[in-house]
C-alpha cells in the first residue's frame, strides 16, 4: 500500500523534527503558547480507536503527526484537536492503517490526543514550549488503559515518530509489574540513546526474533552519508526487522506499491546503527531538512508485514516462556 504524498511529507518531517526537541518534559513548568483544545478524557471511548478480538495480548499504538495548525478564534492552534472532526479524520488515517498493517489477532488499542502540529516544527523554540501537552496526553492515556482496558493481558506497545518518543516517556514511568506483561516495545524508526537507557531500565535492546520484554528500534538509509542525525544520531538499538539479526548479514524483502512489487534488500551497518536499503530508486529528499536517500518515511511501509508476523511469534514466545 502506498500512502498519499501529503501523508508522506507530514511523518517525515515528524520523525525529523521529533528527535532534536523531545527530551525529558515537566508538565508544570514549560509554558504553552497559543489556545489550547479541550483535553481528551479517555473514558470516553470517542478518544480512542479500540479493535476488540477477543485476543489474549494487546497492540498499543501511539501515531505520529497527522494534523495542521489552524485559527481559533483570533488566534492560532498548534494543537490537533480530538473532538474536531477533520482533525480527527486526519489522525483515524494512520490509526486505521497500522491496524491493518500490524494487529493481526491482537487486540488493539491508539488514543487520539492534542499531538503537536506539522507547523511548530519550524520554530525549535515553539516546538520546546509545546510538546508537553502531547507528551501528558499520551502518558494519560497509556495510565487509563492499565487501568481499566488492557485487563490483565500481555501487551506490545509501539509508536512511529513522535509515538515513539511518547513510549519513552510511558516506559520511564512504568512500574515493574506492568513491565513484566510488556512482550516487546517498538520504537519504529526512532533512536534509543545513552541518556535514554541511563533514566529508563526497562529498555533492552532485542537481538533476536522471539525474545521478549525488549525494545526494536531500526533507521534506513541507503547509506551511512545518508543519516539524519537528529533522527538516529547517538542510537545504541538496531535490529534487522526481516532477519531478526544484529549483524551485517543482509535480507532481502519485497516491497509493493500500487503499480509494482521491487525486490529491495536490507543491511545493518554496526557502526552507524542504520538499516542500510539497497535497491529503492526513489531517493528524493524529505521536505524542509531531509537527506538524499534517508528511508525515514518509509518505514511504516517497507516491513511492515514481516513486523506483523514478528509480534505474532513474539506474543506466543511470551506465553511459552511463562509455561516453562
Amino acid at each position: 500500500m502506498c500512502m498519499n504524498r501529503l501523508k508522506t511529507a507530514f511523518v517525515a518531517l515528524l520523525g525529523v523534527c521529533a528527535s532534536l526537541f523531545f527530551g525529558s518534559w515537566d508538565s508544570d513548568n514549560q509554558p504553552v503558547v497559543g489556545p489550547i483544545p479541550a483535553s481528551p478524557h479517555y473514558d470516553d471511548l470517542n478518544q480512542w480507536l479500540i479493535v476488540n478480538r477477543h485476543g489474549e495480548a494487546d497492540l498499543f499504538y501511539i501515531i505520529s503527526t497527522e494534523t495542521d495548525s489552524r485559527v481559533m478564534g483570533n488566534d492560532t492552534c498548534h494543537f490537533a484537536d480530538t473532538y474536531y472532526a477533520v482533525q480527527r479524520a486526519q489522525m483515524r488515517i494512520e490509526m486505521q492503517a497500522v491496524d491493518s498493517f500490524y494487529s493481526g489477532k491482537l487486540n488493539y488499542y491508539s488514543p487520539y490526543y492534542r499531538q503537536v502540529t506539522m507547523q511548530s516544527w519550524s520554530s525549535p523554540e515553539a516546538v520546546f514550549t509545546r510538546l508537553p501537552l502531547a507528551m501528558s496526553d499520551c502518558v494519560r492515556s497509556w495510565d487509563y488503559y492499565i487501568k481499566h482496558l488492557n485487563q490483565g493481558r500481555p501487551f506490545i506497545l509501539a509508536g512511529f515518530s513522535q509515538g515513539a518518543h511518547a513510549m519513552l516517556e510511558i516506559m520511564k514511568r512504568m512500574p515493574d509489574d506492568v513491565a513484566d506483561r510488556m512482550v516487546a516495545a517498538y520504537f519504529i524508526g526512532y533512536r534509543i540513546t545513552k541518556e535514554d537507557t541511563a533514566c529508563c531500565r526497562h529498555l533492552h535492546p532485542a537481538s533476536g526474533a522471539t525474545d521478549t520484554g525488549v525494545s526494536i528500534c531500526f533507521n534506513s538509509a541507503k547509506s551511512p552519508e545518508c543519516e539524519i542525525p537528529l533522527v538516529s544520531g547517538g542510537n545504541l538499538f538496531c535490529i534487522n526487522p526481516i532477519n531478526w539479526r544484529t549483524d551485517t548479514v543482509s535480507a532481502s524483502f519485497v516491497y509493493c506499491c500500487k503499480t509494482k512489487c521491487d525486490t529491495l534488500s536490507a543491511r545493518l551497518d554496526t557502526k552507524s546503527r542504520l538499516l542500510l536499503i539497497d535497491g529503492y530508486q526513489n531517493d528524493e529528499p524529505m521536505p524542509v531538512i531531509g537527506v538524499r536517500g534517508n528511508y525515514h518515511h518509509m518505514e511504516l511501509r517497507f516491513f511492515h508485514p514481516y513486523i506483523r508476523q514478528n509480534m505474532a511469534d513474539r506474543v506466543e514466545a511470551f506465553f511459552n516462556n511463562r509455561t516453562k
